[in-house]
């Protein structure tokens, strides 16, 4: 049987979020807007329902008097993530 896929998951935008932040320690905002090519709204909306379901954790703060937002990964989105792409795998494997 097809396993379901995480909703929150199921987003180009914040599977393409997800898949960079499981790759390094944390991310900056404007470094994700760069690898995703989202606009900086639409980033920041999709980060939020990220952070939403506990799936990231977002840090504010400033360097050299210019906001900084810094995201990483919780073991939740870690395991999310994964559990995301064994479902996928059951959409793509033949059963003999």
């Amino acid at each position: 049987m097809f396993k379901d896929l995480d909703p929150v998951l199921h987003s180009q935008l914040r599977l393409a979020v997800v898949s960079v932040l499981v790759g390094v320690k944390e991310a900056e905002f404007n470094f994700l807007k760069e690898k995703t090519g989202a606009t900086a709204g639409n980033l920041s909306a999709q980060l939020q329902k990220l952070k939403d379901a506990g799936y990231i954790e977002i840090e504010k703060s400033f360097r050299d008097n210019f906001p900084l937002t810094t995201c990483k990964l919780t073991p939740k989105g870690l395991q999310a993530f994964e559990n995301y792409v064994k479902s996928l795998k059951s959409y793509i494997q033949v059963k003999k």
